[in-house]
C-alpha cells in the first residue's frame, strides 16, 4: 500500500477517535437539555428537569377549622327594668318604680290555694312544669302564692312584722317594693295534698326534690338556696321559684351558679340599706 493511502487511513482513524472523544466530552459537560438528546447520555447530579412523582412532597391536609361557641351574653336583657324577666330584685335593689304593676298578667290554670296570676310567659312555663312533674311522678303540685301587688305586699309585710317583729320579718318577707312576687315572675309551690307548705321541710318532699332538680329545664330558679342566705338575705325557701327563662336558667345550671347576684356580678344583699 502506498504512503498516501496509509496516511489517509491514519488520518481517518484520528478523526474518528477525535469525534468520539468530543462526543463524550460534550455529553458530560453540555446542559442537561442538550445532553439528554445525545445518544447514551444520562442525567447528571445537576439535572434541572421536572422531578418525578416519587420526588414530589406529599400534599398536607388542611386543618379542620374549630367551631367557636358564642359566650352567653349576660347583658342581653336588663337587670334593672322591672318588665325584664332578668330583673334582679333584692334588699339592695328595689323595683323602680316601687309600685310597679306587670303589663301582661294572666290567671294561671293550675291547682291552687289562692288564684294565681303571673306574667303570660311565666304562666305558660308553670303549666308545662306542673304537667311534666305529674307525668313523671304521678303526684301533683299546686300554687300557694304568686303575683302580689304593692298594696298587698304592704299588708303581708305589716302582718309579719306584727306577728314576729321586724328583725324576723325581714328574713322571710320582703319589704314592699322589694318583693319578687310583685314582678309577676315568682311563684310559691306546694304539694297537693298539702305537705310542708311554705316550710323548709318541703325541700325533702318528692315535690320539693323534683323541683330542685328539674325546674331549671322550664326556666325557673330556686331563688333562695339554703347555703346562700348571706347573698340573698333570705332564709332557705325551697318552695319559692322565680321565672328567668330557659336560656338563663340553663346557663346558670351549667355553670353551677345558684343566685342571680353571683351570676351577674351584683353585690350580695344580706340586709337592707
Amino acid at each position: 500500500m502506498g504512503w498516501r493511502r496509509v496516511t489517509a487511513l491514519s488520518l481517518a482513524a484520528v478523526l474518528v477517535a477525535g469525534g468520539a472523544v468530543a462526543i463524550g466530552f460534550f455529553a458530560t459537560h453540555a446542559p442537561a437539555s442538550v445532553a439528554t438528546a445525545l445518544p447514551g447520555a444520562t442525567h447528571t447530579p445537576g439535572d434541572r428537569s421536572a422531578p418525578t412523582d416519587a420526588a414530589r412532597p406529599a400534599p398536607t391536609a388542611s386543618p379542620t377549622p374549630i367551631a367557636l361557641v358564642p359566650r352567653f351574653d349576660k347583658a342581653a336583657r336588663s337587670h334593672d327594668d322591672p318588665a325584664s324577666i332578668w330583673v334582679v330584685v333584692d334588699k339592695y335593689r328595689p323595683l323602680q318604680p316601687v309600685d310597679f304593676t306587670p303589663p301582661d298578667l294572666v290567671v294561671v290554670p293550675v291547682p291552687h290555694v289562692w288564684e294565681p296570676q303571673l306574667r303570660r310567659e311565666a304562666s305558660d312555663a308553670v303549666v308545662a312544669l306542673f304537667a311534666a312533674f305529674t307525668a313523671e311522678t304521678g303526684l301533683q303540685l299546686q300554687s300557694q302564692s304568686s303575683y302580689r301587688s304593692y298594696p298587698t305586699q304592704v299588708s303581708v309585710y305589716n302582718d309579719d312584722v306584727s306577728a314576729h317583729g321586724q328583725a324576723v320579718a325581714d328574713t322571710s318577707t320582703a319589704r314592699p317594693g322589694t318583693s319578687e312576687h310583685q314582678t309577676g315572675l315568682a311563684i310559691d309551690i306546694s304539694a297537693l295534698p298539702s305537705k310542708c307548705s311554705l316550710d323548709a321541710c318541703f325541700g325533702a318532699t318528692p315535690q320539693g326534690t323534683w323541683l330542685a332538680q328539674h325546674a331549671w329545664k322550664y326556666g325557673f330558679l330556686l331563688r333562695y338556696p339554703e347555703d346562700k342566705v348571706a347573698v340573698t338575705g333570705y332564709a332557705y325557701e325551697p318552695w319559692h321559684f322565680r321565672y328567668i327563662g330557659i336560656d338563663l336558667a340553663t346557663e346558670m345550671h351549667t355553670e353551677g351558679v345558684t343566685t342571680l347576684e353571683e351570676f351577674f356580678g351584683l353585690p350580695a344583699a344580706p340586709t337592707y340599706h
